[in-house]
């Protein structure tokens, strides 16, 4: 083993670049990516088609249960894509944010050995989700073709804005929760409850003029619009399902506002879990 060069620095754990880290080593991130999709895929038959078959199976139990169990597809125009795109929209932050907050334990085992940026692990985690959000993304498209979608700029920038606002939110509650969990592995459990309610609490499988008509516009109305998830799923709506209306379907009351409030609170976010991941940083290999 040669000797470490005179002068040469190393870096405590927390008192690095942080995300910056990150951006440096990207070519670990990429490595870590890989490890992560071999090691999920190891043996399976379908290997990636099960980014296809998982939500396609939820949609249809959703389709049925809210769409023609309880009429949700004659009072929507397009219910389908409607339906689609909220899922693929929640599907890639429960994955993402999931999957961010179990990364640490999960590679506990690099963590004990080595020293890297630990903030890789969540980055990866997120960058897996995407790798699994862009089938979906690929099925929604052609839906929303055949149903007559003709999207300008705008609509389109919409979608972009929404997947920024949840990547950039995903990212900081699983370094958050990713922190946490390695000291208190209860944060897994109300992770799970947070998705669990993410996807009833966001406009999935009903309309923003649902929550209207039974709360109305005051100040539980506010509260509701200040989930960044909700203005996300509104966004991929009014990108891949409202083209399809002719523009003729109503949209929320304020939605750029919220869209920028949400994206501002997704940064927020993404610095406090920043801050506690960093504070916590040089725990982790101990705790483990």
């Amino acid at each position: 083993m040669s000797a470490p060069k005179v002068g040469q620095q190393f870096t405590a754990p927390g008192r690095g670049g942080g995300l910056l880290d990150v951006f440096r080593r990207r070519y670990l991130a990429k490595l870590l990516v890989n490890k992560e999709l071999r090691v999920r895929y190891r043996g399976s038959f379908l290997g990636l088609l099960w980014s296809y078959v998982k939500p396609a199976v939820q949609f249809i139990v959703f389709y049925f249960a809210v769409g023609v169990f309880l009429r949700m597809n004659e009072n929507v125009d397009d219910f389908a894509v409607y339906l689609f795109s909220g899922i693929v929209a929640i599907n890639f932050f429960s994955e993402a944010f999931g999957n961010a907050t179990r990364s640490i334990v999960g590679n506990s085992a690099l963590v004990k050995k080595i020293y890297l940026p630990r903030e890789l692990f969540p980055v990866s985690s997120v960058w897996v989700a995407v790798v699994h959000f862009l089938p979906q993304l690929v099925v929604l498209v052609i839906g929303a073709l055949i149903v007559g979608w003709r999207p300008n700029l705008l609509e389109l920038g919409a979608g972009v804005l929404g997947f920024v606002i949840i990547a950039v939110l995903s990212l900081g509650l699983g370094l958050l929760f990713g922190a946490i969990n390695v000291l208190f592995r209860d944060a897994e459990n109300i992770v799970d409850l947070i998705l669990m309610v993410a996807t009833w609490m966001s406009p999935v499988l009903y309309q923003w003029t649902n929550v209207t008509d039974a709360i109305g516009t005051g100040v539980l109305w506010q509260i509701y619009q200040a989930n960044p998830l909700t203005a996300a799923v509104e966004l991929f709506h009014y990108c891949f399902w409202f083209p399809g209306t002719d523009g003729t379907a109503p949209l929320p009351p304020g939605l750029l506002w919220s869209s920028l409030f949400a994206l501002a609170l997704s940064f927020v976010v993404l610095g406090v879990g920043q801050l506690v991941f960093r504070r916590l940083d040089g725990r982790f290999a101990q705790e483990l």
